[in-house]
C-alpha cells in the first residue's frame, strides 16, 4: 500500500475516474492533493464505454487526451428497432469509445504527471472536521471530496444521503473481438431494455444491455435484437460479462461543511444518456473553481446546471423505454426527418439551446401527427 501523507490541502476518497478528475482539476489550481483508494489500478466498471463529444471536450479541459489510450472514434448515434433505423452525425466533433480500464490507466498517469499523491490500497474509515480516519491513522485535510461511487460511504458519513428522487436499472457488459461495422454508436430498442454497441478499437466492440430487470443477462437479451445477433455471430467474447447498477439519483445537497461529492457519489442520471463521463469531468472543474474561491455554494449551483440537460434527456428516453407505441411513432417520425434527429442530437450533446430543443420538439410532435 502507498501511504497517505499526514496532511494535505485536499483529500479525495475514491480513485476511479471521478476522483482522479477532481484531483487533477484541484492540482492544476495549485492545491496539494492526495487520493485514497482501497482498490488497485486499473479499476473497471460495467458501462457502455462511449464518451460523447461534450465529454471529450470536458476531458481535454483537464489536459486528458483520450486519443492517447487508443480510443476509437464514432461520428454519431444510430437508433434501431426492428426495421426502423434513425441515425445522425454529431453537429461537430466526434465521440470516442474507450475501454474503461484503458481510460483509468490514462487518467492515473496524468494524475501522476500533475503531482497528485496516489495511495492505492488505502482504506478510509470515517471523516471528521479536520480530515479523515484511515486504517493507518488520521490524515488532516482542509477539503474532503467523496468520489466513492453510487453507494458512497463519504456521502453517508457527511449526512448527504437525502434524495429528491431515485430509481435504479441494471446493466451488463461484454466485449467481442470483431471489427466495428459502422462509425456510429448503436442503440437498439426493445420492450423493457436497450442494447448499446460501441466501437472501442479497430478490432473490438463493447456490447451492453440496460433494463429494469437485474436477472436479464446479455445471452438472454441478445435474441431480442436479431440484427445485433447477426453482426456478432461467430465473434469471440474477449471479456467475461460484468454487471453494474445504473441509478437516477438527485441529492438534496452535494456538500456540507468542507465535504463535497463528485461523480456518482453526488447523484447520477440513467446510463441511457451516455453523459456520465461528461458530468464527472464537469463536476471536477466546477469543484476546483469553488474550492479556490473558498465557497462550495458555487459548486452546488454549477452541479445543478450541469445536470439539467442530462436529466431532461434521460426522462425523455426512458419514456420511450416504457411506452412501445410512443417509441414506434417517435422513431418513425425521426426516420422520416433525419435533419430533425440531427438537431435533437445537437441538444443532447449541449450544442443547441433549450429553445431550439423546444422548437424541434414541436416539429417532432407535428410529424408524429401527420404520419
Amino acid at each position: 500500500m502507498n501511504r497517505l501523507p499526514a496532511s494535505t490541502d485536499l483529500l479525495v476518497v475514491g480513485g476511479g475516474p471521478a476522483g482522479l478528475a477532481a484531483a487533477i482539476a484541484a492540482r492544476q489550481r495549485g492545491f496539494e492533493v492526495a487520493v485514497a483508494e482501497h482498490s488497485v489500478p486499473p479499476i473497471d466498471k460495467a458501462c457502455g464505454e462511449g464518451i460523447m463529444p461534450d465529454g471529450v471536450a470536458a476531458a481535454r479541459a483537464l489536459g486528458i487526451q483520450l486519443e492517447k489510450a487508443g480510443a476509437q472514434v464514432f461520428r454519431g448515434i444510430r437508433f434501431r428497432e426492428g426495421e426502423t433505423i434513425v441515425e445522425a452525425e454529431f453537429p461537430s466533433g466526434a465521440g470516442l469509445g474507450i475501454r474503461r480500464t484503458a481510460l483509468h490507466q490514462l487518467m492515473v498517469q496524468h494524475a501522476v504527471d500533475c503531482g497528485v499523491h496516489l495511495a492505492w490500497g488505502a482504506r478510509v474509515t470515517g471523516i471528521g472536521p479536520h480530515g479523515v480516519e484511515t486504517e493507518e491513522g488520521p490524515v488532516r485535510a482542509r477539503w474532503i471530496v467523496g468520489a466513492d461511487g453510487g453507494d458512497s460511504a463519504v456521502r453517508r458519513w457527511a449526512g448527504l444521503d437525502a434524495c429528491v428522487r431515485e430509481s435504479r436499472r441494471y446493466g451488463f457488459r461484454r466485449h467481442y473481438r470483431v471489427a466495428p461495422w459502422t462509425g456510429f454508436m448503436e442503440l437498439y430498442w426493445s420492450d423493457g431494455c436497450q442494447l448499446y454497441i460501441t466501437p472501442v478499437s479497430a478490432s473490438e466492440v463493447c456490447v451492453a444491455v440496460l433494463s429494469g430487470d437485474p436477472r436479464l443477462r446479455l445471452d438472454d437479451a441478445l435474441p431480442r435484437f436479431p440484427e445485433a445477433m447477426r453482426r456478432l455471430r461467430g465473434a469471440e467474447a474477449s471479456t467475461p460479462e460484468r454487471g453494474a447498477v445504473t441509478a437516477s439519483r438527485r441529492l438534496r445537497q452535494v456538500f456540507r461543511g468542507n465535504v463535497a461529492l463528485v461523480g456518482d457519489a453526488s447523484g447520477s442520471v440513467d446510463a441511457i444518456t451516455g453523459e456520465g463521463m461528461c458530468l464527472l469531468f464537469q463536476h471536477a472543474v466546477a469543484l476546483a473553481a469553488a474550492i479556490e474561491a473558498g465557497d462550495l455554494r458555487l459548486y452546488r449551483a454549477a452541479h445543478r446546471r450541469a445536470g439539467q440537460r442530462p436529466r431532461i434527456m434521460a426522462s425523455l428516453m426512458l419514456s420511450l423505454d416504457s411506452q412501445r407505441a410512443l417509441r414506434g411513432r417517435v422513431l418513425r417520425a425521426l426516420a422520416s426527418r433525419p435533419r430533425l434527429f440531427r438537431r435533437m442530437l445537437g441538444m443532447h450533446v449541449g450544442e443547441t439551446s433549450a429553445l431550439d430543443f423546444a422548437t424541434n420538439g414541436l416539429a417532432l410532435g407535428w410529424r408524429m401527427l401527420t404520419l
